[in-house]
């Protein structure tokens, strides 16, 4: 059993009881909520005459099936089920007295996305949504979970939800990421070794150099696929680079507060003979761009390696990744450089911040996508559309001939128009690459970091970003952890 983590401390810190079943009662300190996932847990509040009882810790948003075309974003939708969810989170909101940042707000954005760079996700905290990518805000140093419906409406009669406690590993990323080499990177390794259903019963906290070199956007990144690494939650302790993140920000505290909530913060970070219930070391050096090849996450392999073939594999692996060589239409042995894309997706709440946007527009600086290759760029966030216009970075992306669209969760998980059709491949910065994920059955993802999908989108095949070096450099410079640049 695992003591004096930041995890044993948070569950400590917001533990009501011991439930008669043997779980525990955990006190939510912020709940998000968003279109597709709320409206029945409201319907349960009404049905037993119940309010929503901390409205103030309660966030919602609209996400996962806005249209990101400008074209097809006025109201009301021509989808009438898109338009009758989000009219329905309007009117629950309204009712229940929740602060809603909808399109238009300025604010509006992929929840894992708006939340934190608006400082509400803070050090200490436990944040729940009725998503599964929640675990993304432990990159602050909280404890971040997706509920089902049942469990929303729980959070909102109570305030609380009921829990298990898992096991803590270790997770300690060693050396240094060469140029060309990003967050996604290491996660997609990370659940390489460590396999989709490795952290099953554990939640990860991510550690060492490699970890504490990245900046926050990258932290949430990391934090964010989690959950395809079979993991409750993952964390990352907070540190100067979560503090320099925060500062400023329009719901982190200010003057006075903010010393006392940091040395909470700090409080909360696990003690230096803190134990774990495992260990595991992933070394990040000479670590190449990783990209799927198969119909998980955890098929996954470095740019300049081969596909594995069966006799190389566990054997309780090998019935996954036939399917897979069939679904791809690859051969094992074979590379993925080279590999013919139709379709190249920027964007989700893994990589739809400024940082992955900036990272792309260096590499597609004066080039432009292949021909067919249909190009979809996707802020994260209102925020994000906004700063990256500022910043000269959506001028890039629309010279290159990607559409420059609105916030939302587009092709992640095609709850909206932007689909694939037919037998399609896509370059993916998302976090699946389930058969269907992306709205076509026989449809192709290949996840990879956002420079690889913009490599990929001009060379209209996976390549190896690293190949486009340019040593002028496109000057989008901006301060990510300046809240300023996303006003």
């Amino acid at each position: 059993m695992s003591e004096n983590t930041l995890y044993d401390k948070v569950w400590d810190q917001h533990k009501v009881a011991t439930l008669p079943n043997g779980a525990d009662q955990l006190f939510i300190g912020l709940h998000l909520i968003h279109e597709v996932t709320s409206p029945q847990a409201f319907a349960m509040l009404e049905q037993r005459d119940l309010e929503v009882a901390f409205p103030d810790r309660t966030i919602a948003t609209s996400d996962h099936v806005v249209p990101t075309d400008p074209e097809t974003r006025s109201r009301p939708f021509a989808d009438e089920q898109a338009e009758t969810m989000l009219s329905a989170l309007e009117q629950n909101v309204e009712d229940a007295g929740i602060r809603f940042f909808g399109p238009g707000s300025g604010d509006q954005g992929i929840t894992h996305v708006m939340a934190p760079e608006l400082g509400l996700s803070q050090p200490g905290m436990t944040v729940v949504c009725g998503d599964s990518h929640t675990s993304t805000h432990g990159a602050f140093g909280a404890i971040g979970v997706g509920i089902g419906t049942s469990q929303i409406r729980d959070v909102f009669a109570t305030g609380c939800i009921a829990a298990e406690k898992a096991a803590v590993r270790r997770v300690e990323v060693t050396g240094s990421l060469g140029a060309g080499v990003s967050a996604k990177d290491v996660i997609l390794k990370i659940i390489g070794d460590l396999g989709v259903d490795g952290g099953v019963g554990h939640v990860y906290e991510y550690g060492g150099p490699a970890i504490r070199g990245l900046d926050m956007e990258g932290r949430l990144a990391v934090c964010n696929m989690s959950i395809e690494g079979g993991a409750r939650a993952g964390y990352i302790n907070p540190d100067e680079t979560t503090y320099a993140y925060l500062r400023g920000r329009e719901f982190a505290p200010d003057g006075q507060e903010w010393v006392q909530h940091r040395d909470y913060w700090e409080s909360m970070r696990s003690e230096p003979d803190a134990s774990y219930d495992d260990v595991v070391e992933v070394d990040a050096d000479g670590l190449a761009p990783m990209v799927t090849w198969g119909i998980n996450p955890g098929q996954v392999i470095e740019v300049t390696e081969t596909i594995p073939r069966p006799e190389d594999l566990p054997e309780n692996k090998r019935d996954t990744a036939r399917k897979a060589y069939d679904h791809m239409e690859i051969e094992p042995g074979d590379t993925m450089t080279g590999y013919d894309i139709d379709v190249a997706f920027l964007g989700t709440c893994t990589n739809g911040r400024f940082t992955d946007f900036r990272e792309a527009a260096q590499i597609l600086d004066g080039e432009h996508v292949a021909e067919d290759v249909r190009a979809l760029a996707v802020p994260g966030s209102e925020r994000v559309k906004r700063k990256c216009e500022e910043a000269g970075i959506a001028d890039v992306f629309r010279q290159a001939g990607f559409q420059w669209r609105e916030p939302g969760c587009s092709m992640c998980l095609a709850m909206n128009d932007d689909q694939l059709y037919g037998d399609e491949v896509c370059a993916s910065s998302s976090n699946r690459n389930f058969v269907g994920r992306q709205g076509s059955k026989e449809g192709r993802t290949v996840l990879m970091s956002p420079a690889m999908v913009a490599a990929a989108a001009v060379d209209g095949a996976v390549t190896d970003a690293r190949e486009y070096n340019d040593e002028d450099g496109l000057d989008t410079a901006t301060d990510e952890s300046d809240p300023g640049v996303n006003a």
